[in-house]
């Protein structure tokens, strides 16, 4: 099976990459903006006429697009999220090789949901954001391609290579420099939150599954479980054996002692979000994982505490 990446270099790509190469009967062929990628090509600006003689000359079975922009200005978003899908639908229209199409999206796309409540394919979105509303165009365009397509709404990905920018990447910085300084107290803003995080590993699992599939439309890909993110916290302080006290700066009074799966107390319940998730989702999001289940064979095997474990290793080894 020939299988055209977008965006190998990325932090899911680099993923879905090496399990695509473990498998022997896939032919990769890599195409991106960076100097290692087999073809060089940008979908922001490049024609989806030049696209399509490439596609004609590799004759990919299946195209796997894991590329886009995850920051900046809603200009910059919509070009690599929105108008570079809108290039790959294109070209794959007018090419003669019928490839089978996996986009990757976010559960961005659908916004805030009601807490304690999981988010499934059929739920109304409603983007809270730029990044969300960009995403969101994207797959509307994949849907209304008439193409051979699947959308991977991928929840929260955590795990090696998770950008430090990110949430639990900057969490998993302030405690290694508070470990480097001999902090004995670690004060955190917006651990509120609750997030469904999905080890990148399985993303990667769950995109090979979708590029033997027949499956079509949109699926989720998430664990199916919402976690607090000071609950995130006190597992990775945990493994990376920080001793010093946890403190919320929007509930300074309140140490983070919770860890994943204990009961929770009122006041946890109460905490206020001082500072909001950047990705427009609110307080709560869970997805509704069961179409993954039945329609690709697949289900998360990779928990949260191995995820952290591997984001804090990373971080620890930063100079």
């Amino acid at each position: 099976m020939r299988v055209l990446l977008i965006g190998a270099n990325g932090y899911i790509g680099r993923f879905v990459a090496d399990r695509l190469l473990a498998d022997p009967a896939v032919q990769l062929t890599a195409l991106g903006r960076g100097d290692d990628a087999d073809v060089r090509f940008d979908l922001a600006t490049g024609s989806p006429g030049a696209l399509t003689r490439f596609l004609d000359a590799v004759h990919p079975g299946v195209v796997v697009n894991c590329a886009g922009a995850t920051r900046g200005g809603a200009r910059e978003l919509t070009r690599h999220n929105t108008v570079a899908v809108a290039t790959v639908c294109e070209a794959l229209r007018r090419s003669s090789c019928s490839a089978r199409l996996v986009q990757i999206g976010c559960g961005s796309e659908y916004g805030p949901s009601q807490p304690g409540s999981s988010t499934a394919e059929d739920a109304v979105p409603r983007p809270g954001g730029p990044y969300g509303v960009s995403k969101l165009a994207a797959t509307e365009l994949v849907l209304g391609s008439g193409l051979d397509a699947v959308v991977l709404r991928v929840f929260s990905p955590a795990g090696p290579g998770t950008p430090a920018g990110s949430p639990l990447g900057r969490l998993a910085e302030a405690m290694r420099r508070a470990m480097q300084s001999g902090d004995g107290e670690l004060k955190l803003g917006g651990l509120g939150v609750q997030r469904d995080f999905v080890d990148v590993r399985d993303v990667a699992r769950a995109v090979h599954a979708a590029s033997l599939s027949a499956a079509q439309g949109v699926i989720n890909i998430g664990s199916g479980r919402a976690v607090r993110l000071r609950d995130a916290a006190a597992v990775l302080a945990r493994v990376a054996g920080y001793g010093g006290a946890l403190h919320e700066l929007d509930s300074p009074a309140v140490p983070l002692r919770s860890t994943i799966g204990h009961p929770r107390t009122d006041a946890d319940h109460a905490a206020p979000v001082a500072y909001p998730y950047p990705d427009g989702c609110g307080s709560w999001q869970q997805a509704d994982v069961r179409t993954a289940r039945d329609r690709l064979g697949w289900r998360p095997r990779i928990n949260l505490e191995e995820s952290l474990a591997d984001i804090w290793m990373e971080a620890a080894c930063r100079i």
